[in-house]
C-alpha cells in the first residue's frame, strides 16, 4: 500500500482509498444513495487496523458534520460525505465551521431534488455549495471533479486548501462520477501527522496541550457586535485572498473556437463528446471547465470569451452556473443555457442541437 497503484474502481471508492492514503484521521458519515460506497468501502478496508484512521457511522448527517467539527477543532484531518438532502442537513454545522475557522472536508455526491427528489444524478446543489448554504456571510471552497481520477486527487487537495485557509472545503461531485468506474492511479501512502506535527501546523487547535499559552477556544459565537464585525471583516479578507490565489480551471480546443461551452463535473465530460460531434459538422467549439466553483474563474472566463460568438452553459440542473457566466462576461456576447432535470443526464447530440438552435441559428 506504500506505492502508487493503478486500480479500476468507482468514484466513491476512489474517495475512500485516497482518504486512507492521504493520512486522514477520521471519517464520520451516514449512508445515502448515490454515495454510500464511500462509507461501505472504508468499513471494508478497516483503516483503523492499519493507519489508525477512525471510521464511524453517525446517527444522522447533523451528528456527522458536528463530529467533523469537533475532530477538526483539535487539528485532525476529518471529513464526511453525503448526497444532496443529507448535505442540506449539514448546513448549520458547515456555517459554524466557517465562522470558527475550522478546516474540514465535505463530499457531496449530488442527486436530483428538490426535497428527497430522486437517487439519479444531478448538479442542482451548485447554488447551495457556492453561495454558502447556511446562515451568515461565508464561503466554502468548492472543487468539482470530472473523473474518477480527480475524485482521488482532490481529497488531498481539499485538505491542503482547508488547512491552508482554515476553511471548510467541499468536493462537489454527482451520481455519475460517484458510480462510474475508471482506472485510477492511487497516491502513495502518506503517514498521518504526529501530535507534534499537529501542534506545529495548528497552533489554534484545542489539543489540550497549552505549554504556557492561554487556552484555545473554538467558537463562532460573539455577542459584541463591534467584535463580530472585526471577525467578519477578517473572514471577508481571507475570502478575497482565496479568490486571488486558488482559482483552478481547464480549457480544451480554444485556439480556433468560434463558440464556447462552459461546463463542470460530469456535464463537462459529456460536453467533450459533444464538441467532437460538432467538429464533424464544421463547428469549432472550445470547452472551459471550472474546477473551482468557488472561487469561480470569472476573470478567466471573461478573457476566454474574447472574440467568441457565443457561450453555451451546460449543466444538469435548471440553470445555476449560467448566472455566474453571464456576470463574468458582462453581457458582451450571448450566453445561453442547456440542461436536463429530474436525474436525466443529457446526451452529447442534445448539446450539439441546443448549441445550433440557441447560438448558431443552424
Amino acid at each position: 500500500m506504500n506505492e502508487q497503484e493503478t486500480v479500476l474502481m468507482k468514484g466513491n471508492e476512489a474517495i475512500a482509498y485516497a482518504a486512507i492514503r492521504c493520512g486522514v484521521d477520521g471519517y464520520f458519515g451516514y449512508p445515502i444513495t448515490p454515495q454510500s460506497e464511500i462509507i461501505e468501502t472504508l468499513a471494508l478496508l478497516k483503516p483503523w487496523e492499519t493507519t489508525g484512521m477512525v471510521v464511524l457511522q453517525a446517527e444522522s448527517e447533523v451528528a456527522a458534520i458536528n463530529m467533523v467539527y469537533g475532530a477538526a477543532g483539535a487539528g485532525k484531518r476529518a471529513f464526511t460525505s453525503s448526497s444532496s438532502p443529507g448535505v442540506a442537513l449539514m448546513q448549520e454545522g458547515i456555517s459554524y465551521m466557517a465562522g470558527a475557522e475550522v478546516p474540514g472536508v465535505i463530499v457531496n455526491v449530488q442527486r436530483g431534488g428538490p426535497g428527497l427528489g430522486t437517487i439519479q444524478p444531478s448538479q442542482s446543489d451548485y447554488f447551495q455549495a457556492t453561495r454558502g448554504g447556511g446562515n451568515g456571510d461565508y464561503n466554502v471552497i468548492v472543487l468539482a471533479p470530472s473523473s474518477v481520477q480527480e475524485m482521488a486527487d482532490f481529497v488531498d487537495m481539499a485538505f491542503e486548501l482547508a488547512f491552508k485557509y482554515r476553511n471548510p472545503t467541499m468536493i462537489l461531485s454527482d451520481g455519475v462520477i460517484g458510480q462510474m468506474m475508471e482506472k485510477v492511479v492511487l497516491p502513495p501512502l502518506k503517514p498521518r501527522r504526529t501530535e507534534e506535527e499537529i501542534l506545529k501546523e495548528c497552533p489554534w487547535a484545542t489539543t489540550g496541550k497549552q505549554k504556557g499559552r492561554k487556552p484555545n477556544i473554538i467558537t463562532s459565537l460573539e455577542l459584541k457586535p463591534e467584535v463580530m464585525e472585526v471577525h467578519n471583516k477578517h473572514l471577508q479578507a481571507k475570502y478575497k485572498e482565496i479568490e486571488r490565489q486558488e482559482v483552478r480551471y481547464e480549457t480544451q480546443h480554444m485556439d480556433d473556437a468560434e463558440y464556447m461551452i462552459v461546463s463542470f463535473g460530469s456535464a463537462a465530460r459529456i460536453a467533450e463528446k459533444a464538441i467532437e460531434l460538432a467538429s464533424e459538422e464544421g463547428l469549432h467549439i472550445g470547452l472551459f471547465r471550472p474546477i473551482t466553483l468557488w472561487p469561480f474563474p470569472s476573470h478567466e472566463i471573461e478573457a476566454a470569451a474574447k472574440g467568441k460568438k457565443g457561450i453555451l452553459v451546460v449543466e444538469i440542473n435548471a440553470g445555476q452556473m449560467v448566472q455566474d457566466v453571464r456576470l463574468a462576461t458582462h453581457g458582451e456576447l450571448p450566453v445561453e443555457w442547456f440542461g436536463r432535470l429530474g436525474g436525466i443526464v443529457p446526451e452529447p447530440s442534445e448539446i450539439v442541437k441546443a448549441l445550433k438552435e440557441k447560438l448558431t441559428g443552424r
